[in-house]
């Protein structure tokens, strides 16, 4: 009995391992279905293309398009959308060549183009492009990568359709700044504006519990002078003015103009903008130094301050 379960597990085995083996080498088989092209005329057709519309060319464009020439967006929702037309693209090519400056379209190196022969589906190129433009009416930039696929007649002279990918956020942000637009209410008095000036004279006053108390503990604190997208914490941040003030004695803060309170409609940030001169004295030698600063301080729902972004020069202190 043991001995007929031992050879039957083995024959089970060697079949599984026989099976596996077989289709393994169904999965792996290959079949080529074109060839691929770094050089190819389909490639000079197309970034010829895109040199008429950068040139305003549009006689050029409409004639290296079929006259049944569709482009589509490949991320659109749409399945009946047929895409634009012939017309309606070379339309969209004026309005790049009027309405904005800096026109360019580049290679987003390091990629680069390739054009395919396929057996079935005939001539395809893939482009991995830039454009750049400045719209004129609206002095939104667009720096925008793009990825398109263009199906060519089967001389390579001629485009049949393009299926494009790109992001369309930056058309929205230039079709929203055609027209003014309210974004929030500014107020030059107001309870946060207040706090900003309470804070700021508790400091002047060497008062620093009260005026650190205005601040959250979860709060962030920016500085023109730190590298990049850097920030310090509430305790970084009082150990830094702690330095300050050990070096140079305050002999007053003066308040510049006035603050304004913005409260924006988009994002629902509540910031305090306000402008000082701070009066100091380095006790190193006795120097007096005047010391402009410029403060962005953004609130939260309960009144205290989580954000502080200050903008001055370190030079001044340093002279």
């Amino acid at each position: 009995m043991f001995i007929y379960n031992q050879k039957n597990t083995f024959m089970k085995k060697f079949i599984l391992i026989i099976i596996c083996f077989y289709s393994f080498n169904l999965l792996a088989q290959k079949e080529k279905n074109g060839t691929v092209y770094k050089e190819h005329p389909g490639i000079v057709l197309v970034e010829t293309l895109g040199k008429a519309i950068v040139d305003g060319d549009i006689e050029k464009l409409s004639s290296m398009l079929d006259d049944d020439f569709r482009i589509r967006n490949g991320t659109g929702l749409n399945k009946d959308f047929e895409g634009w037309n012939k017309q309606q693209f070379i339309n969209n090519a004026k309005w790049w060549s009027s309405d904005f400056d800096y026109l360019s379209i580049t290679r987003d190196k390091p990629a680069y183009p390739d054009a395919i022969e396929y057996k079935e589906s005939g001539i395809w190129v893939q482009t991995w492009e830039r454009l750049y433009a400045v719209n004129k009416t609206t002095g939104v930039k667009v720096d925008m990568p793009f990825h398109r696929l263009y199906r060519l007649n089967k001389d390579s002279d001629k485009v049949l359709s393009i299926f494009e990918y790109n992001n369309q956020n930056v058309f929205t942000a230039i079709n929203d700044n055609y027209y003014s637009r309210e974004n929030g209410t500014i107020y030059i008095n107001h309870e946060n504006i207040n706090t900003v000036r309470k804070m700021i004279y508790a400091f002047e006053n060497g008062d620093r519990e009260k005026g650190w108390s205005y601040f959250s503990e979860n709060g962030r604190f920016y500085d023109i002078n730190l590298p990049w997208g850097e920030s310090m914490s509430f305790e970084e941040a009082k150990a830094s003015n702690d330095a300050i003030s050990s070096q140079f004695e305050i002999l007053g803060f003066d308040e510049v103009g006035y603050p304004d309170y913005l409260e924006y409609d988009r994002r629902g940030a509540k910031s305090v903008l306000s402008w000082w001169k701070f009066r100091m004295k380095r006790k190193s030698d006795d120097k007096l130094i005047l010391f402009p600063i410029h403060y962005v301080h953004t609130f939260n729902d309960e009144g205290k301050i989580i954000r502080s972004n200050a903008y001055y020069s370190t030079k001044l202190l340093e002279e």
